[in-house]
């Protein structure tokens, strides 16, 4: 399955709500879940990006569908990478 690495930003609202609400994450992975992703790695992180998520989808356009979803609240903005393991770029490479 697809691979993506979900670069995130809180705005201020969204700093409010994980701060009233910690268990907000969990719900929102489980609203990605719903539009058919898997979060499988998420991680807070200081310096450029407040969240890095790794998330798994079937496609890019579920993929853009979660992004524009999650993006529309106002609570956050984010860049969404697609992603490749190093062992399927050495599959690739190999032939």
């Amino acid at each position: 399955m697809p691979t993506y690495v979900m670069l995130t930003n809180l705005t201020s609202e969204g700093v409010k709500t994980v701060k009233s609400h910690p268990g907000r994450v969990a719900e929102v992975n489980r609203e990605v879940e719903a539009l058919g992703a898997t979060v499988v790695a998420q991680y807070t992180t200081l310096g450029q990006f407040d969240f890095v998520s790794i998330i798994e989808a079937p496609s890019d356009e579920v993929m853009a569908k979660v992004s524009i979803e999650m993006g529309s609240r106002g609570t956050m903005k984010s860049q969404t990478l697609a992603a490749l393991s190093a062992e399927r770029l050495a599959e690739v490479l190999a032939g």
